[in-house]
């Protein structure tokens, strides 16, 4: 499957997912923090879906193409799944504003911290790599001579 088609999927799955999450907020403990997995996970779904659109402007090489679509795949999926993790659990360390009045076992918050932090580095390198994979093409300089003189 091309890189985009599949980005493309994996980015509709995603906002499929983030739909079915709304329709469960009620389910899990802490709701705010289930409505921020829901929002999140539906803006992650679009950005693979612009991803995939933008895929053919990217000037990658096929390993750093790998690294694009494993990053930016890695990060919105890891965004979705630590944020319900962290609403079913109550989680707050890291997620002050949703998580308030809630307290999970520290097991549970190391897990969901471990799965944020990774994601956002995840997440800046693959946007770094995709800043620099839309830079201008160089043109070669043409010799320009001015009329008589060589």
């Amino acid at each position: 499957m091309p890189a985009h088609r599949a980005l493309l999927r994996a980015g509709f799955l995603l906002v499929l997912l983030s739909l079915v999450t709304g329709l469960a907020i009620p389910l899990f403990r802490n709701a705010r923090l289930a409505v921020a997995a829901h929002v999140t996970s539906l803006l992650g779904g679009l950005l693979l879906v612009g991803l995939a659109l933008a895929w053919g402007a990217l000037r990658l090489s096929a390993a750093q193409g790998r690294w694009v679509r494993g990053l930016f795949l890695f990060g919105t999926y890891t965004n979705w799944g630590a944020t319900c993790l962290g609403a079913a659990w109550g989680t707050s360390r890291l997620t002050p504003v949703s998580g308030a009045g809630f307290q999970a076992a520290s097991w549970q918050e190391l897990v969901v911290e471990v799965l944020l932090v990774s994601l956002v580095l995840a997440m800046l390198v693959g946007a770094v790599m995709v800043v620099y994979a839309l830079r201008p093409a160089l043109v070669p300089l043409r010799e320009t001579t001015l009329a008589g003189k060589n």
